[in-house]
């Protein structure tokens, strides 16, 4: 993903505590270039950094200002699934157009809700496969959930730029907490369309689906070695 950024643009970095989560803030006026989250402060301002555009000057301001701390208590209320609070504009200065409305799409996605790639490619004019690299590295979290971005199908897919099992595991712990029983799928407002989003339950459900399909193949995978065991021994 192309960013655009001016070299005479001063992008500051500090980071602040809510609860026992650190979060990163970087910004240039009142706009937001990145957030992070991390275990203590220098992990996050260290995450956050990495988050900023390359070839873009920062500038670490020790003493966080009101922006900051009034950012940190939004982020931190967002991890807690409170989402009522939740306000931000990115640097158009630092973050290129397409990065911003792959962003601010995906940030849309309520709690109890997902979507997939190809729905925010479509709602942000881009491609399924930068979606995927925008929500791999998440610059922006978590104002941006990329946890509620799924595959086509309602499949897992990956989580974290991994995709592993622990990664999946812990993507399908993350939805199974924000189940709310919501009907059916609707369609959010974003600024360049309308996303398509569905309840968590039908990636919780497919994901059970799947675990049960590859159980009864690893049952119907030890019956025939059985068999052959069996069948062995007659001769």
């Amino acid at each position: 993903m192309a960013i655009a950024w001016s070299a005479g643009i001063m992008v500051y970095v500090s980071a602040g505590q809510y609860d026992s989560w650190w979060f990163g803030v970087a910004w240039a006026g009142l706009d937001f270039v990145a957030t992070a989250i991390g275990s203590t402060r220098d992990s996050a301002i260290q995450t956050v950094q990495r988050c900023v555009p390359e070839g873009v000057k920062t500038h670490l301001a020790e003493a966080p200002s009101s922006f900051v701390k009034d950012a940190v208590t939004m982020l931190g209320e967002l991890e807690r699934g409170n989402e009522a609070g939740k306000h931000f504009t990115l640097s158009a200065e630092h973050l290129s157009v397409p990065l911003r409305r792959i962003l601010t799409a995906a940030a849309a996605i309520p709690i109890g809700y997902v979507t997939t790639y190809g729905n925010i490619a479509v709602a942000s004019g881009s491609r399924a496969r930068a979606v995927g690299r925008v929500m791999a590295t998440n610059p922006l979290y978590p104002i941006v959930p990329c946890h509620r971005v799924v595959g086509a199908g309602m499949s897992l897919v990956g989580y974290g730029g991994k995709q592993d099992a622990r990664a999946l595991a812990t993507k399908l712990s993350r939805l199974q907490a924000e189940t709310r029983g919501v009907a059916g799928e609707k369609d959010v407002d974003v600024p360049d369309g309308l996303l398509t989003v569905y309840p968590t339950e039908w990636v919780v459900n497919e994901a059970r689906a799947q675990e049960e399909r590859r159980l009864r193949a690893v049952e119907r995978e030890a019956e025939r070695a059985a068999t052959d065991r069996r069948q062995l021994r007659l001769f």
